[in-house]
């Protein structure tokens, strides 16, 4: 446990390469204070008879430090000798929201598809899903280390990273003989003017489908990439079902002809190829070895970035599975019903396990805003203008903490959605006057 807390204490302090363990204590042993600079009071959210116990979960409504809701502790702050004395327990605090704690007491609290919902969240029933606390209880431990002439690291106020990620879920519309008899079929009943649609795209190239928005999506993402001064980096996560339940369809063939065209595009435009965990391997982890293994053979390259489908990571300690066949970043932690900080962090951050304590080497990213999470009439059914406002606040708030920004667009919301495109485009111009341009 010792490591953990190191670890939580100089996530919070912003530490690139920088230990503060011998600086901020985390002990309520007074004969201690001395040998640090800051102490940090636990509160009884570790301990033994206590640790994931239903009466560990904070009730509403929450203190708060500084304007910030607080899970554990109180709000006191005192000096005591040389020594700053913390009462807010923002070590168990962090923890509770970086480790899915909820998630892992609340086994009851599931959606349809098996996930926790982001409204049931003590981040939205607390009103701060669009704030990522944890940073800003690291911001406050930042202040404090000042005022005890202690060096840490700035936090510069600018978006750290931006992944543009995309799930692919379906790569056509009409290539398949079931696309197509659909197509004609559609055309016919309701005299659509599918008809030339389907025909160019069965028996003509892949570029002429509907669906196949990739092209654009490369361009508008090359587009950001050559005016911001960030690393801008593009996944494209790629379904690989070994078995398959309903919600898995449609399902492709990853060595046909039109995949293996996409994983030269991927290549050609140094974008990197990640697994869609499949909605069945929600249920049975034991499935992912085989559908990463799938994937490596079908793209000729070694996979190590996972996002799992309908953003279905059921429990928090599924993520072993993960780490046990060579995954070292995973892109699935946000809530699929509700856009904001799930972990309360815009900060990638390493996993840790619930049941041992111990932290790993999976990396999680935070999911920022995801495309039918805004406009779907199930989770937050924005308008054009609402979901651009809402966004653009999230990625305010991310270039606030020095966050890196994670997007995901599905290839098909650009044909499905009349305005996903434009709201695309905007936010890409909005993240370019959000950072330093290299070209004017």
């Amino acid at each position: 446990m010792e490591e953990t807390i190191n670890y939580l204490i100089n996530f919070l302090a912003g530490s690139s390469g920088v230990d503060y363990s011998s600086t901020v204590g985390y002990t309520a042993n007074q004969d201690l204070f001395p040998q640090y600079k800051i102490v940090i009071i636990p509160s009884s959210f570790f301990e033994e008879n206590t640790y994931g116990k239903p009466n560990t979960l904070p009730s509403l409504p929450l203190q708060e430090i500084n304007n910030i809701p607080l899970l554990f502790g109180s709000s006191k702050v005192e000096k005591i000798k040389t020594t700053l004395v913390i009462h807010a327990d923002i070590i168990a605090s962090a923890y509770f929201l970086l480790t899915r704690y909820e998630e892992w007491i609340r086994i009851d609290c599931r959606d349809i598809h098996g996930r926790f919902p982001g409204k049931e969240s003590l981040p939205f029933r607390a009103g701060f899903i669009h704030r990522p606390i944890v940073d800003e209880y690291g911001k406050l431990l930042q202040t404090w280390l000042k005022e005890s002439n202690s060096i840490t690291t700035e936090n510069k106020n600018q978006l750290s990273k931006v992944y543009l990620t995309h799930d692919v879920d379906q790569v056509s519309q009409y290539r398949s003989l079931r696309g197509f008899a659909g197509g004609i079929f559609r055309s016919i009943a309701k005299r659509s003017n599918e008809f030339s649609i389907t025909l160019m795209s069965f028996f003509g190239r892949l570029e002429n489908d509907s669906l196949f928005t990739f092209p654009w999506i490369f361009d508008e993402n090359k587009k950001l990439k050559h005016v911001v001064n960030i690393e801008v980096e593009s996944i494209f996560f790629f379904k690989s079902s070994i078995k398959h339940l309903p919600e898995d369809k449609p399902c492709y063939n990853l060595f046909s002809k039109d995949i293996q065209s996409l994983f030269k595009l991927c290549t050609k435009n140094n974008a990197q190829i990640g697994l869609h965990t499949s909605f069945y391997s929600g249920d049975d982890p034991s499935y992912i070895p085989f559908e990463k293994n799938k994937l490596e053979k079908a793209c000729d390259k070694s996979i190590q970035y996972n996002r799992h489908h309908y953003l279905r990571s059921k429990e928090p300690m599924d993520m072993g599975e993960l780490i046990d066949i060579g995954i070292t970043d995973d892109f699935t932690m946000g809530y699929a019903d509700i856009a904001g900080f799930r972990l309360g962090t815009c900060k990638p951050v390493k996993w840790i396990n619930l049941q041992t304590k111990k932290v790993s080497t999976l990396n999680l990213h935070p999911l920022t805003i995801m495309d039918c999470t805004l406009d779907d009439k199930r989770y937050m059914n924005l308008n054009y203008a609402d979901a651009l406002s809402y966004s653009k606040a999230l990625i305010d708030k991310t270039q606030e903490f020095g966050g890196e920004l994670v997007l995901l667009w599905h290839n098909t919301s650009f044909v499905e959605n009349s305005w996903h495109k434009k709201l695309y485009v905007n936010l890409l111009d909005y993240i370019k006057t959000k950072t330093t341009h290299e070209h004017e």
